[in-house]
């Protein structure tokens, strides 16, 4: 292909430099290519533009050489020269991408970066050097990730792997500020979280007799307008010590205010760094929650976290959860509640997580039959795939039985299994005025001894989010 710059002598000589040097090498190698090679790399200069006639090979020779040599001005002609040569739109990318973040356009060096990895998940280099193109630009937390991922290639050189490490440790110890918000809508089948029995059987003395459902008693379907922030503070206060908070607000508004939910929670601690891998984090935690314009929930507590990075691959975290809740929709909810759980997260191949989750919680209750001690479990995997494309699958299910019977319903106590399950995608390299738009569907089932509490519910989310 023929190339024509007006960036002057200095590509010139540049060029026909590395031309000639080529030339001397093929010379000592093979003699019979050294004319082939010379015609290849034959240019001419003339009134201020230079044209050479270089095949593909030798272009992506030539610009690699210029771009590691931090000749970045000289290689930009090369480069774009590569766009429109067949087979190397990934040469292309990466060589802009690193001219970009060389020259301090590291958003540029983003976009090129993504786009390779776009449809191509298992680049690790690309995959690094876009995380150096996030750090900076101060995103840290997706740094982050891209730095995980990039870990589990078993093929990584034991020095790059123990750099990565450290580059991790750093991005902990700089990232002080993250926040974000999301808007959109979602279409729902069940708003209320009810049964769609119309009937349901009560003890009436000796006998039992049905009775109908009012319609707000019954599961009702509906479209809400959804919105959430959240935000997160980390302040270095001493050495290993760093001061933590997070808050988060979610909404889902409906026509019918009846069914409006919004909640606020809030948890603020220290964080104490055990080792390089360990950490260990003592928050106050407090919620507050709106269903209906009433006071569903006042909670404040405590939670304890260990998180531990078992390998450069595999987290393992443990939660303990303690609180006071109390609310004005019925007093038998006012009580308290102690949970636990445990995460196994694994990396798996080069751009996806696989994690794992089991949980437990008593909840003491000031009336004895919304006391109950619940058990559980969740797996999960999140992955980039081809096309820009972030999707995961999550599903769950738990456990719960009842100290005391409701005795207008059944003398037995009650007992409940709830199944859930989800799957996601988001589009990370479309944007709408800077968000991302992502589609999410939930599907909910509890099956239970009481007729009342059993229910069906699919929802699907749609959004636009933004991420700081």
């Amino acid at each position: 292909m023929t190339i024509t710059t007006k960036h002057g002598l200095a590509t010139a000589v540049a060029v026909a430099a590395m031309l000639a040097a080529q030339a001397g090498h093929a010379e000592e190698a093979a003699a019979p290519s050294v004319a082939e090679a010379k015609q290849g790399g034959r240019g001419e200069c003339a009134g201020g533009s230079c044209k050479f006639s270089l095949t593909p090979a030798e272009l992506l020779v030539l610009a690699e050489q210029l771009v590691g040599d931090g000749k970045y001005e000289e290689a930009r002609p090369l480069v774009a020269a590569l766009k429109a040569a067949p087979g190397m739109a990934i040469p292309y990318n990466f060589l802009d991408g690193m001219i970009a973040m060389s020259t301090g356009d590291a958003g540029t060096a983003t976009s090129r970066f993504r786009t390779i990895l776009k449809d191509n998940p298992d680049q690790t280099r690309v995959r690094l050097e876009l995380a150096k193109a996030l750090m900076m630009q101060g995103q840290y937390s997706a740094a982050d990730y891209h730095l995980r991922l990039a870990m589990n290639d078993e093929g990584l050189p034991e020095d790059i792997s123990r750099m990565i490490g450290n580059a991790r440790s750093v991005i902990r110890s700089k990232r002080k500020f993250r926040f974000g918000f999301d808007f959109g809508f979602a279409p729902d089948t069940n708003i209320n979280s009810a049964t769609a029995a119309e009937t349901v059987d009560i003890n009436f003395g000796p006998d039992r007799i049905p009775i109908s459902l009012d319609d707000n008693a019954r599961a009702r379907s509906g479209m809400g307008a959804t919105a959430s922030f959240y935000a997160g503070l980390r302040l270095p206060v001493d050495g290993a010590v760093s001061l933590v908070s997070d808050f988060d607000a979610d909404s889902v508004t409906y026509s019918n205010s009846d069914f409006s939910d919004y909640s606020l929670q809030f948890a603020a601690g220290p964080e104490l760094a055990l080792s390089d891998r360990t950490e260990l984090r003592l928050q106050g935690v407090g919620l507050y929650r709106w269903y209906g314009g009433k006071v569903a929930a006042k909670q404040y507590g405590a939670k304890l976290t260990l998180q531990h990075e078992m390998s450069r691959s595999q987290r393992l975290a443990f939660q303990v959860d303690t609180r006071r809740t109390e609310s004005d929709l019925n007093a038998g909810y006012t009580g308290w509640q102690l949970g636990a759980n445990a995460t196994f997260e694994q990396v798996v191949g080069r751009s996806a997580i696989l994690s794992a989750s089991l949980l437990a919680r008593r909840d003491t209750m000031k009336a004895d039959f919304y006391s109950s001690k619940t058990l559980g479990m969740n797996v999960g995997i999140g992955a980039e795939l081809p096309w820009g494309i972030n999707a995961g699958l999550s599903g769950g299910v738990t456990w719960s039985r009842y100290d005391d019977p409701q005795l207008l319903f059944s003398t037995e106590r009650r007992e409940d299994w709830r199944y859930q399950a989800r799957a996601y995608a988001g589009l990370r390299q479309f944007r709408i005025a800077g968000f991302s738009p992502s589609v999410e569907y939930q599907f909910l089932k509890v099956s239970s001894n009481y007729d009342l509490y059993r229910s069906d519910r699919h929802r699907f989310h749609f959004k636009l989010a933004r991420y700081f």
